[in-house]
């Protein structure tokens, strides 16, 4: 093709506020992200040529305009690779990953660009500057600076040849993630082997068998597939076979990610190293709350020491109920069998119990209802044809005012072209401008228990808190009112992202919230006095456990990359990549994890099934040594959900000063600033051990 592209000829290019998804094909992808990075390299360009005085206009607000149109570009086609994958999308994506990489990786590194900056920071209208652009020209200069933009010449081609191959290894790692979970499947051709499994997920293993010609019903390893054989089916072998299967992904074969682990370790610690670093975990906590390797693995040292005796009572009571169930020993594949047995033994309560009171229309009816008598929102759903999948929604988001703030998508259960977990992205950056508002725009997935038939989908409650959990960080997005995008919305510390997403999550527990979103599925009865007393009453069951999982995952996240990366790289100092020396440490990585995972197993056999192999979370995802957040984060809303539960959890004034203070602000101040001017005090982790985990 000759010449530019234009919006009409490739979507991908396309100005249109709503993403026309339904229009973009695999051959847009080449050609219209070439475009789009030809058109960010001349903007950038210009930036850097312009002869006259460095201003903000000419400098970085040039700079941030043109980077903000690209990730706008750039963002479908990320998504659509995460829920709507073809070989054909994938190969494109695929073959543009390294340009893409090329130029990211390119901006700090530009000699005349970085001149150019400092030459704007040293003005004086740079000196006058105060707030959020006094703010965003500091970390901006910050930000070249720890991304290289001092290193010689040489080293700044070998860092930039490591993020482009670092972006392909940890995109190639997440593929095989993808592609291991579709490739298994286990057809059952003896009922009374799912004997304990709810008739609803029968019906879709049965379903599922049929699709594909089959008498029986076939068991995947999507989790609304996994998880009913883990919790319920009492056929022991058959926890088992599921079990491994799901854990030891990704461990050998065509989709084998042992290599990968070690290859992904090595260049994060070399990346870290050519940049001033002792080690990649004190680069990434640079700019944000822990700051330091020490003080995250301080906090994971001590959390862990308070839950240690929580965690011991409840392995004691879950080895004593599988005993009572006729089970020896308390195997890995028993726990969630074993765990769910106890539970409904002790509460009687199980997820099939409350299932029927949260179908998903009316769970999002209520949390909409939630978020407008609170926080004053109002969410209002639109039927529009620009979508990538006939599941996919839409909404709008309103303020007091009736400005729209932005709107978003939800797209919440598995296909096999779709990744798994549950997410929200970010597609537009708007905000406050000279003349208005410009609207927001993201998108919420999730891999939920999907409807049957034409009946509502019904979820758990823990599909109901991972609803409010993703539609926290769609609010942070939504909401923000920050000018600067790069400042705005969900672009904040990694430590401090997790708090609007998981204080959401406190009002699934409430009374007073659940009268809103819990209604059953037939009768439109509420959930019944002492079905809810029977749900509170088991809140903190077995939450030793949970959180040392947690716990566990977050310390061996930061030794792997403190640790053990730095040796693999030094032990493959002076040799030649090769699939030999990868596949070698690839096992070193692997054992490393078993014998770290000991130290919060019952037993040594529960560390042989960690989940490094398909842990994307790590390897192909932004939480390298930061799963850490997770927890952190939690300290952090749990203390601020005690100020909605003394003044009222629908109270609108509470709801705006945490808006105005926290919500809106995105990082236009210090974390512990915004905190601070909520709850007139610094963070209390007590509230933490007090809300999970209760009394011994």
């Amino acid at each position: 093709m000759s010449g530019a592209m234009t919006t009409k000829s490739n979507p991908l290019l396309s100005e249109a506020y709503r993403i026309p998804f339904h229009a973009i094909k695999a051959e847009h992808v080449e050609p219209g992200i070439r475009q789009a990075l030809a058109d960010a390299q001349a903007a950038v360009d210009a930036v850097s040529d312009e002869v006259g005085a460095a201003s903000w206009d000419n400098t970085l607000g040039r700079l941030d305009r043109a980077l903000e149109k690209l990730s706008r570009r750039i963002a479908p086609l990320g998504h659509l690779v995460s829920v709507a994958e073809t070989k054909e999308l994938r190969d494109a994506y695929n073959n543009i990953l390294p340009e893409i990489s090329a130029f990211w990786s390119s901006i700090p590194l530009d000699p005349d660009l970085w001149k150019r900056l400092e030459a704007f920071e040293d003005t004086d209208e740079a000196k006058a500057l105060r707030g959020i652009e006094q703010r965003h020209l500091n970390k901006t200069v910050s930000e070249f600076r720890r991304a290289g933009a001092n290193l010689p010449a040489e080293r700044k081609d070998r860092l930039q040849a490591l993020q482009i191959e670092l972006a392909q290894t940890q995109q190639k790692f997440s593929e095989n993630v993808l592609d291991a979970t579709a490739a298994w499947s286990l057809l059952v051709t003896d009922e009374s082997r799912l004997d304990g499994i709810p008739e609803a997920a029968k019906r879709r293993f049965s379903a599922r068998a049929s699709e594909n010609g089959n008498e029986g019903w076939t068991l995947t390893l999507d989790y609304p597939s996994v998880e009913p054989i883990l919790k319920h089916c009492r056929d022991s072998e058959l926890r088992r076979e599921v079990f491994v299967a799901y854990t030891t992904r990704c461990r050998e074969g065509e989709h084998d990610n042992r290599p990968l682990l070690a290859r992904i370790l090595r260049m994060r610690d070399e990346i870290a190293h050519i940049l001033g670093y002792r080690g990649f975990p004190d680069y990434v906590l640079a700019d944000r709350m822990a700051g330091t390797a020490v003080r995250a693995v301080s906090f994971e040292r001590d959390l862990t020491e308070r839950t240690q005796p929580y965690w011991q009572r409840d392995v004691q009571q879950l080895s004593g109920h599988a005993k009572s169930l006729g089970l020896d020993t308390l195997k890995p594949w028993d726990v969630a069998f074993v765990t769910e047995d106890l539970r409904k033994a002790r509460y009687d309560i199980d997820d099939e119990a409350l299932r029927p009171y949260f179908p998903l229309d009316q769970v999002l009816k209520g949390m909409f209802e939630i978020v407008h008598r609170t926080f004053g929102f109002r969410i209002e759903e639109k039927q529009i044809d620009e979508v990538w999948h006939e599941d996919v929604r839409f909404y709008e988001i309103y303020d007091e005012s009736r400005t729209m703030l932005g709107a978003f998508y939800t797209d919440w259960f598995p296909r096999k072209e779709k990744r798994q977990g549950a997410w929200m992205n970010n597609f537009i950056t708007g905000g406050p401008t000279q003349i208005d508002f410009a609207p927001h725009l993201g998108v919420m997935c999730g891999n939920f228990t999907p409807p049957e038939g034409a009946d509502q989908a019904l979820l758990t409650h823990r599909e109901v808190q991972t609803t409010f959990h993703e539609f926290g960080h769609l609010l942070l997005h939504c909401t923000s009112r920050v000018p600067i995008p790069s400042r705005a919305g969900i672009h904040v510390a990694w430590d401090w992202v997790e708090l609007p997403s998981q204080l959401m999550e406190n009002w699934t527990w409430e009374r007073e919230a659940l009268d809103l979103l819990a209604k059953h599925n037939e009768t439109g009865e509420a959930l019944p006095k002492e079905l809810y007393s029977r749900l509170i009453a088991a809140r903190q069951f077995v939450g030793g456990w949970a959180q040392m999982r947690q716990l566990a995952l977050g310390t061996i996240d930061l030794e792997l990359h403190e640790q053990l990366a730095r040796k693999l790289r030094r032990d493959a100092e002076g040799q030649p990549v090769s699939d030999e020396l990868d596949a070698v440490q690839g096992n070193e990585v692997m054992e490393f994890a078993r014998s770290r995972f000991t130290d919060f197993a019952p037993e040594p056999e529960f560390a042989e099934f960690h989940i490094l192999t398909s842990f994307t979370h790590l390897f192909a995802g932004g939480y390298a040594a930061g799963y850490y957040s997770y927890l952190w984060s939690e300290v952090l809303d749990a203390d601020v959900f005690t100020r909605f539960r003394n003044e009222g959890i629908f109270n609108r004034e509470t709801g705006r000063l945490y808006v105005d203070s926290i919500l809106s602000r995105g990082d236009s101040d210090d974390p512990d600033t915004l905190f601070l001017e909520f709850m007139g005090r610094n963070p209390n982790p007590r509230a933490l051990l007090e809300r999970n985990l209760g009394t011994l």
